[in-house]
């Protein structure tokens, strides 16, 4: 199953760049999605099942992320645009919740992505942000400011 979804995820974004649904294009796309994923993906072996991920669950995490983006943006503007320039820069130390390293590693790279806090270090279920405005200091507080919805959206991909 998680070929498949795999195989999908590449198609979508096979479609995406070529912006064609011209049937030579379809039929490039599927090959090459396809001969991505045989050569890519590890077949799972007997009694090494592994829980795959969720298509539906990513699909349903873009609008969370999107949300975070547009928000930060602006309130990033803002700060730059404030002639007294209110900051309060510093690294902060948040605890994730998530259990499996990709759930991790989407997190760290959303908040990273979003303007005004840069992950730096991962260790285990801590997270070391750069924050521009550090608010709280206690790990779960400030945790809860900078991933609170994020990944509450990821613990279901």
């Amino acid at each position: 199953m998680q070929r498949l979804q795999w195989g999908a995820v590449l198609f979508v974004v096979w479609l995406g760049l070529t912006n064609s649904l011209q049937i030579q294009e379809v039929i490039a796309g599927l090959i090459v999605s396809a001969v991505i994923v045989w050569l890519t993906v590890p077949r799972p072996t007997p009694g090494t099942e592994t829980k795959p991920w969720s298509l539906v669950g990513l699909l349903l995490y873009l609008p969370v992320f999107l949300k975070a983006l547009v928000l930060a943006n602006l309130d990033v503007a803002r700060r730059v645009l404030d002639p007294r320039l209110p900051i309060a820069p510093g690294i902060v130390r948040i605890r994730t919740g998530l259990e499996q390293p990709y759930q991790r590693l989407i997190l760290a790279n959303s908040i990273t992505l979003t303007p005004g806090t840069v992950t730096l270090e991962t260790e285990g279920a801590d997270l070391y942000v750069h924050w521009i405005d550090v608010r709280e200091t206690d790990p779960d507080a400030a945790g809860e400011t900078i991933k609170g919805e994020l990944e509450r959206a990821i613990r279901r991909i």
